[in-house]
């Protein structure tokens, strides 16, 4: 069912993620500053049900066909960008769209954009039961959806390609997307991470996304990726599957800075500024980590960038998605 995008909603400033500090526990909110608008009216996005076998459930996608269309000669479909959103994704819009005009940006690019809707603390990846501290309903399949059952309806009904797409997620699903790219090279030509948590194996990590994950809709990660020693987390882990990531030849672009204001908090809540400065240093030194990891596999198809201020915050982001795209229609369209 394709149903017209509504809009004039705001999203509501949110706690998104903490960190564990040894000894001693220290929450420490991923905030997300209110939202200034969604893309402008007139745009041809269009909201989508896709049905979820592996999850039981219509999944919302919002969805930009390529425009212009690619030549009729062409008989594997446009491309498309998948845009992953963050840990409070919310069920009604993705954040992309709430907090940035990435549909606008994307219009007349030749690439299809994709939002899938949904996936709180899912880390965008398939679990092994429901959540069993909030009765959630279903299990999370996430990862099946995005690169078998999404793709699967899409080009039947959208015509759009099932391989050489890309994908590009923030914070915690910024790991995702390399993910994604490591173990489905075909569908995803280029994945970019914004402010990602490249480790979650990690042991500081790994206590740091259970508390996040609890904090962010109550959800319990030993239905994730089980307990600490289960290879799940491994499993989903970029500096683990680094050989993988570079194996598959996906062009990768990874952003993350130390932390600092820039011109662009011009209008951020100086009272998250704490919180946004602490969740991207923590996230600094994985990806430095991944970077190195990346160069002695033997990469070499990766831009990196590490300014020298700027904080976990939609404005950054947005900033990045208008830098990369160039660099991933090139990519598709190469």
């Amino acid at each position: 069912m394709v149903r017209a995008v509504r809009t004039g909603l705001r999203r509501a400033i949110a706690a998104t993620a903490a960190v564990l500090t040894l000894p001693v526990l220290a929450v420490v909110s991923d905030v997300t500053p209110t939202a200034s608008a969604f893309s402008r009216e007139g745009l041809p996005v269009e909201y989508l049900d896709v049905y979820s076998t592996s999850m039981g459930r219509n999944i919302r996608v919002q969805f930009q066909p390529a425009s212009p269309p690619p030549p009729t000669s062409a008989t594997s479909g446009a491309k498309a960008v998948y845009l992953l959103d963050g840990m409070r994704a919310r069920d009604d819009y993705n954040g992309w769209d709430i907090e940035t005009a990435a549909f606008e940006w994307f219009f007349d690019s030749g690439v299809a954009t994709v939002m899938p809707v949904g996936g709180q603390s899912s880390f965008y990846t398939d679990w092994y039961s429901p959540s069993s501290f909030n009765n959630q309903g279903h299990t999370y399949k996430w990862e099946t959806f995005l690169t078998s059952e999404l793709p699967s309806w899409l080009a039947t009904n959208k015509q759009i390609s099932t391989t050489g797409n890309g994908v590009v997620g923030l914070s915690m699903s910024g790991g995702a997307a390399l993910i994604l790219s490591a173990y489905h090279p075909a569908q995803f030509r280029y994945a970019a991470s914004l402010s990602g948590f490249l480790n979650p194996s990690a042991l500081f990590m790994q206590q740091a996304i259970r508390v996040a994950m609890l904090d962010a809709g109550g959800f319990n990660v030993d239905d994730m990726w089980g307990a600490p020693w289960d290879g799940a987390w491994k499993r989903n882990d970029p500096i683990k599957q680094v050989s993988r990531i570079v194996a598959g030849g996906t062009r990768l672009w990874i952003y993350c800075a130390p932390g600092g204001t820039t011109p662009l908090d011009v209008n951020a809540d100086p009272n998250q500024a704490f919180n946004a400065n602490s969740l991207e240093s923590m996230a600094l030194k994985s990806n430095k980590d991944f970077q190195t990891a990346y160069l002695g596999a033997g990469g070499t198809n990766a831009t990196f960038q590490f300014p020298p201020a700027g904080n976990h915050a939609w404005s950054y982001w947005g900033a990045q998605l208008q830098a990369l795209k160039p660099d991933l229609i090139a990519t598709l369209k190469g």
